[in-house]
C-alpha cells in the first residue's frame, strides 16, 4: 500500500516506518520539515512538508497525492510524557487528537485512502481503578468523567470518533499501552541513572505496557488485517505496576532502584503522573488483537523486553 504516516519521526513513528517498509509498503512521512525531513529520508520514507494543524497548508502540500491509507501517530511529547495537566505538550497533543484528526480524515478522503488508523491509549478507559477483571474493547471508552482528566479523555474519544465518522473510510483505533524500549525509555533511563526518578512509596495500581517494536508490528497487522470500525488493545501479556517496571528497568541498566517519595508530594509536584501511578489500575486484555490481527508480542512481558535497553543506552 501507499501509506501516509503522520508522526513518522516520533517514538512510535520511527519503528513503524521501518516495519511498514519491511512489509513492502511505500511510506510518505508528514513532517514540518528540517530535521524531521532528514529523519524520514533516512528511514526510507518520502517526506511531505506540512503542518497538520493548518488545514490549508496540509491540503496544499498533498494536493496531487494519492494514498491507500493514513496512519495518525502524532503527539507533541518532545522527550517524555507530561507530568502536569497543563503541560504544553499535553495541550498540543489534545489539539492534535481533536483538530488534527479532522484534518487527517479529510486528507484520507481527498487522497482516496480507504484505510485510516489512529493512535489511542488505554487511559481512555478512565483514570480510575478498574478492578481485577480484564478490560476488553467492549468496555466503555472515552466517557468524560467530569474532573481534571476531561481534556485527555475527550481528545482520545474524538480521535477515535474521527476515525469512524467518515463514510467510505475503514477506520481503526489502536489503544496502546505505555510504550517502553529504545526510543521510548531514554528519558526514564537517564533519570534512573541520575537517581532523580521518583515513585510513590506504595504503588498498587496495575497498567499495560507495550514494547515499541511490538506496537509497530501490531499497527502494521491492523493496517493489513484489522476489521473496519474496530478498536484494538495493544498491550503485552502481563499487566504490572509502575514500581515493578521501573525497579526492573533500573536493575537492567545498572542504576539504583527509583527513590520513593510520599504520595502527597508526588501529587503536588507531578499530578498527572501521580494519577496514573496511584489512581489508575487496569488489567487490559490483548485477546482481540491476537485473534483478529494474527499478532502476538515478541516481548510478551517486561522481562523479555527490558534487555533491549542495554545496548541502546551503553
Amino acid at each position: 500500500m501507499k501509506v501516509v504516516v503522520a508522526g513518522a519521526t516520533g517514538a512510535i513513528g520511527r519503528p513503524l516506518v521501518t516495519a511498514l517498509r519491511a512489509a513492502g509498503h511505500q511510506v510518505y512521512a508528514l513532517t514540518r520539515g528540517g530535521r524531521g525531513a532528514e529523519i524520514a529520508r533516512s528511514l526510507g520514507a518520502t517526506p511531505l512538508i506540512a503542518n497538520v494543524m493548518d488545514r490549508s497548508d496540509l491540503l496544499r502540500a498533498t494536493e496531487r497525492l494519492t494514498a491507500d491509507a493514513i496512519i495518525h501517530e502524532l503527539t507533541a511529547y518532545r522527550y517524555s510524557p507530561p507530568t502536569h495537566y497543563h503541560a504544553p505538550g499535553l495541550l498540543r497533543t489534545n489539539a492534535l487528537r481533536e483538530i488534527g484528526s479532522k484534518h487527517l480524515v479529510e486528507l484520507a478522503e481527498r487522497t482516496g485512502a480507504r484505510r485510516y488508523l489512529t493512535q489511542s491509549l488505554i487511559v481512555g478507559y478512565g483514570l480510575r481503578d478498574h478492578g481485577s477483571t480484564p478490560v476488553t474493547e467492549q468496555d466503555p471508552f472515552g466517557r468524560i468523567p467530569g474532573d481534571v482528566n476531561d481534556g485527555i479523555i475527550a481528545a482520545l474519544h474524538e480521535a477515535e470518533a474521527s476515525a469512524w465518522r467518515a463514510p467510505g473510510i475503514d477506520g481503526i483505533a489502536l489503544r496502546y499501552g505505555l510504550f517502553y524500549g529504545p526510543g521510548a525509555s531514554d528519558t526514564f533511563v537517564r533519570a534512573l541513572k541520575m537517581h532523580v526518578f521518583p515513585l510513590p512509596k506504595t504503588v498498587t495500581g496495575y497498567t499495560g505496557f507495550i514494547h515499541l517494536a511490538d506496537a509497530a508490528a501490531a499497527t502494521v497487522a491492523a493496517l493489513e488485517h484489522g476489521v473496519p470500525g474496530q478498536a484494538y488493545n495493544i498491550v503485552d501479556d502481563e499487566p504490572i505496576t509502575w514500581g515493578t517496571m521501573f525497579d526492573a528497568m533500573a536493575e537492567t541498566v545498572g542504576a539504583r532502584p527509583p527513590r520513593r517519595v510520599p504520595a502527597r508530594l508526588l501529587r503536588m509536584t507531578s499530578p498527572l503522573a501521580a494519577a496514573q501511578m496511584l489512581d489508575f489500575s487496569i488489567r487490559v486484555s490483548n485477546a482481540k488483537a491476537r485473534a483478529e490481527l494474527g499478532w502476538k508480542p515478541t516481548y510478551p512481558t517486561y522481562r523479555e523486553g527490558l534487555p533491549t535497553l542495554v545496548n541502546a543506552t551503553n
